[in-house]
C-alpha cells in the first residue's frame, strides 16, 4: 500500500516477526562494528583510567592497540553484546512496534513522522534493563589490558560486578543510558523511515531495493551518534571510573568540564560516526530482509 502523495506506508508487522528480525539485525550489526566501539570507548575513557600514553587520534588508538594486545585486542568483550545484542535490538524493535500500534486509532492507520519519532522513544526505553548491564560489562572489558587482565571473560565480569557492588554495580549508568537512548532512537527511526518514504515513492515495503536500506539505515545511525554522543561519553566514563569516584553522571559532566573542558565530550567521536554507518546499515538491512523471510514464510492474515 502506498499513501496518495506516492510515499511508503509503514506496513505493521507482527511484534513477534519484529522481534526475531530485530534479533539478526543486532547481530549483523556487532559484528560490523565491534572493532571501531572498542576504539571509540578506550578513547572515551582514556584520561579517568590514568592511561600512560594518551592516544592521540582514534589512527593512533588502533595502532596502539593492535601492538600491545593484537588483533584480538580490538574484540575484547565481544561475548557480552553478541549474548546481548539480539534479544536487545529484538527488543528495540519490539518497543518500535508497539509504539506505532499504541498510537494508532484503528488497525492498519497510517503513521506520520512525528508519530514514528514517538515510536522510537519507546523503542529506546523497553529494552533498558537489558542494555545497561550489557554496556556496563561490555564497557570494563574493553578497557582492561593484556598486561593486567582483570576478568577472564563476560561471564567473569559479571560474576566480580555483582559480588563487589550486587545489582546496582551492573546497573551504574542507568541515567546516563536513559538520556542517550530515548531522544537519539527517536531521530533514528524518524531519519531511517523518512529516507524510505522520500527515495521510494510508489513501492512497497517488500519492494525497497537494499541499496536503498543500507543508506537509510547509515544515515538514521550516523544521525543517531550525533545525538547520542555525549551522553554516551559521559556514560561510558561512569561505567569504567573505580567504585565510589563519581556520585552520579552530574558528577561526572562537573568534572570533566572542570579538568578538560566541552571538547572531552565529543572525545571517540571520530570512529563512533566511521562505525555508525556500516553498523546500523548491516542491522536494518538485517532486520528488513529476516522480516521479509518470516512475512514469506509466515504470512499476515
Amino acid at each position: 500500500m502506498v499513501e496518495a502523495d506516492g510515499s511508503v506506508l509503514i506496513n505493521l508487522s507482527s511484534p513477534l516477526k519484529s522481534f526475531v528480525a530485530g534479533g539478526f539485525g543486532g547481530l549483523c550489526s556487532v559484528f560490523v562494528g565491534y572493532p571501531l566501539d572498542t576504539i571509540k570507548v578506550k578513547m572515551q575513557t582514556q584520561a579517568i583510567l590514568g592511561e600512560t600514553h594518551p592516544y592521540t587520534s582514534a589512527v593512533d588508538c588502533l595502532r596502539v592497540t593492535i601492538r600491545n594486545e593484537g588483533v584480538f585486542g580490538l574484540f575484547r568483550g565481544m561475548m557480552a553484546p553478541m549474548i546481548g545484542s539480539s534479544p536487545i535490538t529484538a527488543t528495540y524493535f519490539y518497543g518500535y512496534e508497539q509504539g506505532k500500534r499504541w498510537q494508532q486509532k484503528r488497525s492498519g492507520e497510517d503513521l506520520t513522522l512525528r508519530q514514528i519519532v514517538v515510536a522510537g522513544f519507546v523503542a529506546g526505553l523497553v529494552p533498558i534493563l537489558f542494555r545497561v548491564p550489557s554496556d556496563r560489562v561490555k564497557c570494563m572489558m574493553q578497557t582492561q589490558h593484556t598486561s593486567s587482565l582483570r576478568y577472564t571473560g563476560s561471564f567473569d565480569c559479571v560474576r566480580q560486578l555483582y559480588r563487589s557492588g550486587g545489582v546496582a554495580s551492573l546497573y551504574r549508568g542507568l541515567g546516563a543510558t536513559l538520556m542517550r537512548d530515548i531522544h537519539s532512537n527517536g531521530v533514528y527511526f524518524g531519519v531511517y523511515e523518512y529516507i524510505l518514504r522520500t527515495a521510494s515513492p510508489g513501492k512497497r515495503r517488500e519492494e525497497l531495493h537494499p541499496t536503498l536500506i543500507i543508506f537509510a539505515g547509515g544515515t538514521a545511525g550516523i544521525s543517531y551518534w550525533l545525538t547520542a554522543i555525549v551522553p554516551d561519553t559521559l556514560k561510558s566514563i561512569l561505567q569504567t571510573a573505580p567504585d565510589g569516584k563519581y556520585r552520579g553522571v552530574v558528577d561526572v559532566y562537573r568534572d570533566l568540564m572542570r579538568h578538560e573542558g566541552p571538547k572531552a565530550l565529543f572525545k571517540g567521536i571520530g570512529p563512533i560516526l566511521l562505525r555508525s554507518f556500516p553498523s546500523n546499515a548491516a542491522c536494518l538491512l538485517g532486520y528488513e530482509m529476516a522480516l521479509k523471510a518470516l512475512n514469506r514464510i509466515f504470512p499476515s492474515d
